[in-house]
C-alpha cells in the first residue's frame, strides 16, 4: 500500500470514529434536551366544582388533635383520587357552637401541601378564585389537612391511589392521622 491509501484510510476510520461518537450523543440527554432524571414538573388537572352539598349519610368524623375545638369529617363520597397527584374532597368543620362549614379541597402528597378550591355556601358551591397551594401545618390545633394526609390520603410522600385502602383508613377504629408519629422506643 502506498503512504496515500495509508492516509486515507486513516481518515476514514478517524471519520467513522467521529461520526459514531456523535450519533451516540444524539441520544444524550443532554443534547436532546430530554433528561429521564430530571424532576417532574407538577401539572395540575381541571378541578370541578362538586355538584351535591355534602352527604350527610357518608359523612366520616376524624380525630385531629386533643387541643382543636372543632370537630371534623369527610364525604367519603366526595373522594376523589387524581390522575395528577391531588386527592380531592369534601370536608365539614364543626364549631364549638354547632356551625358547619363545608369545603372543597386537595392535598398533594409529594409536596404536603393543600388547596381550597371553594366553599358551600347558601345552598351551592362558591368557587375560590384566589386558591393557592398551601404548606400543610402540622402543629396548629386544627391541623386536619395533615391529619387526613398522614391518617388516610398520604403513604409518607406518595398519594394512596386505592380508594378502598383510603376508606379502610378512614375507619374512626383505624384513623391514626390525629397521632403525633413515633419514634422506634415510643417516644413523641
Amino acid at each position: 500500500m502506498n503512504k496515500l491509501s495509508i492516509r486515507n484510510l486513516r481518515f476514514a476510520t478517524l471519520g467513522l470514529a467521529f461520526s459514531l461518537i456523535l450519533a451516540g450523543c444524539a441520544g444524550d440527554p443532554l443534547e436532546s434536551g430530554v433528561d429521564p432524571f430530571a424532576p417532574m414538573i407538577f401539572k395540575e388537572g381541571t378541578t370541578a366544582m362538586p355538584l351535591n352539598p355534602p352527604n350527610k349519610s357518608t359523612l366520616v368524623p376524624f380525630y385531629v388533635s386533643m387541643t382543636t375545638t372543632f370537630k371534623f369529617a369527610i364525604d367519603t363520597d366526595s373522594i376523589l383520587v387524581g390522575a395528577d397527584g391531588i386527592t380531592r374532597y369534601i370536608v365539614v368543620l364543626t364549631s364549638p357552637s354547632g356551625s358547619q362549614q363545608s369545603q372543597y379541597e386537595g392535598i398533594r402528597c409529594d409536596s404536603y401541601q393543600w388547596r381550597l378550591y371553594g366553599t358551600f355556601d347558601n345552598g351551592k358551591w362558591q368557587e375560590n378564585p384566589l386558591g393557592t397551594w398551601k404548606e400543610i401545618k402540622r402543629s396548629v390545633p386544627n391541623r386536619y389537612q395533615a391529619a387526613l394526609a398522614q391518617g388516610a390520603l398520604c403513604d409518607l410522600n406518595t398519594q394512596v391511589k386505592n380508594i378502598n385502602t383510603i376508606l379502610q383508613s378512614l375507619d374512626p377504629s383505624k384513623f391514626t392521622g390525629g397521632t403525633q408519629p413515633t419514634n422506634s422506643f415510643g417516644i413523641q
